[in-house]
């Protein structure tokens, strides 16, 4: 994967600023649809697929009912998978999700029943014995599942899209034009912190209220520094936006404000590279698609930065 130049830009000129800034963005989100195809074909990349491949996607309601029962849930699997997959074993004492599960069994080609409730029912298809019928889908049961955080043991392949860099100057500067950019922000201690593993969230409140922004506070102050604006930018682009089908789009958003502001003030953000793969699968074109909103929302970010940075 390209590192970024780590070197702060500056457009010194106030003639020239805003052509000169539109153009260097839109040079930087070519740099990073370069990097995610490269994350792409990356080894790590392929590891981080191939065990992602072990977990299921939830149908509507079994996503409801997860969400539900444990709202921070981030990787779900059952008893037995986490501990022949993964090497991992549930924690004693934790509650079990329960979902539905599907019931796969021999099916009547007529009535589409298992051979017990066929023979129950009314339908009097005999052209072929049961042991001759196919396997379908003939019903669901409870099941129980179990989400990474109830679990313990071998840590899974995971992904470095932190940034790194010098961001000890940027990060008060961030947390103090919260209220120029109509949000509010709380940084919460890793003890304190109740929303997984996550590492910030930007929480959506009445039209009175302003966005609420959550972000775990670490040692690396480049990372909090750009998940907060990765945060900002949910805040600024997404406040009436809860479609979860859009999801991988409002994170693409954000990622991309993230890495270009990061990258304006020094901040290695190359990380951001795989992160967006990760969403978007093969098809890092997409940032392309969302370049104006990304674009216009990290020079706004860095307009109000740049402003407070200049007065002191």
């Amino acid at each position: 994967m390209t590192t970024n130049d780590c070197s702060p830009v500056s457009f010194n000129d106030s003639d020239t600023r805003r052509d000169e800034m539109h153009s260097t963005m839109e040079a930087w989100v070519e740099d990073l649809v370069d990097e995610v195809d490269d994350a792409v074909s990356s080894e790590q990349f392929q590891e981080w697929l191939d065990v992602q491949s072990h977990f299921h996607d939830y149908s509507y309601r079994n996503t409801l009912l997860i969400t539900r029962q444990c709202p921070n849930a981030t990787r779900i699997a059952g008893y037995r998978t986490w501990q022949d997959e993964f090497d991992r074993h549930v924690k004693e004492g934790e509650n079990a999700i329960w979902i539905w599960a599907p019931i796969i069994a021999k099916q009547c080609p007529e009535c589409e029943n298992s051979p017990s409730y066929h023979d129950r029912s009314d339908c009097e298809y005999d052209e072929t014995a049961p042991e001759e019928w196919s396997k379908g889908l003939v019903g669901f049961r409870p099941a129980p599942v179990f989400d990474i955080s109830q679990t313990e043991g071998e840590p899974l392949p995971g992904l470095e899209t932190e940034a790194s860099g010098d961001a000890d100057g940027l990060l008060p500067v961030l947390l103090e034009v919260a209220s120029s950019l109509n949000v509010d922000v709380e940084v919460v201690s890793p003890t304190e912190w109740t929303h997984g593993d996550a590492k910030g969230i930007c929480q959506y409140r009445s039209p009175a209220e302003q966005p609420l922004i959550e972000v775990r506070n670490r040692e690396n102050s480049a990372a909090l520094a750009v998940t907060l604006v990765h945060e900002y930018a949910h805040a600024r682009l997404h406040g009436d936006v809860d479609d979860e089908t859009d999801r991988s789009k409002r994170e693409l958003e954000a990622e991309g404000v993230g890495y270009i502001v990061g990258r304006y003030f020094g901040l290695d953000t190359s990380g951001s590279a795989f992160y967006l793969a990760a969403w978007e699968g093969d098809k890092p074109e997409a940032i392309f698609d969302r370049l104006e909103r990304i674009s216009s929302t990290a020079a706004e970010i860095v307009d109000v930065v740049d402003e407070v940075m200049e007065d002191e």
